[in-house]
């Protein structure tokens, strides 16, 4: 990020998936659904990496999110089945997968208050990965959308991505709060932005990477409630 260093906080962007409301457990949940389905067939921890893997492939192709999520499950019971799977069995993967696409959003702790905390004195933004319709109807349904000053529903969250949201903003004059040390931390911190860790207990697998430690410009809080005395901190 050009410009010359500042300690004027401006902008702040929040993550959504398991920052804001719960996410990663329904996830979870699903995945242990389609390990009883495919008993028959492969041990849960082999069913998982194999599903590990076809997410990884698929990203490029799909991208994040649960619909990516179910068409990697039905890849992975064809290929550990050689192609037998039942077809009962594929219409409930995708029955599964639906009932998260309509779960209730449910916020974390202390996250309506930190964003009503911090919307009155910085430009707020929420930024996020993931299937565009979905993102909306959980915005929509959180009620927490009047509050951010935008949205940026992404592919993928790059430093070039952080680069553009932050844009007009100079160095340390913005800060990224997420769960993901991949996504929400390390490339904001790149382009000279904070990047701010709020760990989850449940965490996705391809969303891990190890802390900067060593980057000025990173801190790790243990909820959203200890984000308005950190901005308040930073100046």
């Amino acid at each position: 990020m050009p410009g010359t260093t500042s300690q004027n906080l401006r902008m702040i962007g929040f993550d959504a998936d398991d920052t804001l409301w719960h996410n990663e457990r329904f996830f979870q949940l699903t995945q242990e659904r389609f390990a009883e389905l495919l008993a028959d067939f492969a041990e849960p921890g082999h069913l998982d990496a194999r599903l590990l893997e076809a997410e990884k492939r698929n990203i490029g192709h799909y991208g994040f999110g649960i619909k990516g999520f179910m068409l990697s499950m039905i890849e992975t019971a064809l290929e550990v089945t050689e192609g037998r799977v039942p077809g009962e069995v594929i219409s409930q993967i995708l029955a599964a997968g639906q009932e998260i696409l309509s779960h209730p959003i449910e916020l974390l702790p202390h996250a309506r208050g930190a964003v009503e905390a911090l919307a009155g004195s910085h430009r707020i933004a929420l930024i996020t990965k993931g299937d565009l319709l979905d993102q909306e109807r959980k915005l929509a349904q959180s009620g927490l959308g009047d509050l951010f000053d935008s949205v940026e529903i992404v592919s993928h969250k790059t430093p070039e991505t952080y680069a553009r949201i932050f844009a007009g903003h100079s160095e340390g004059q913005a800060m990224m709060v997420g769960n993901s040390m991949k996504s929400d931390v390390l490339p904001a911190i790149d382009v000279g932005a904070w990047g701010v860790f709020v760990p989850q207990d449940l965490g996705w697998a391809l969303e891990h990477a190890d802390p900067p430690r060593t980057q000025t410009r990173f801190r790790e809080i243990a909820d959203l409630g200890k984000l308005p005395a950190l901005v308040a901190e930073i100046g």
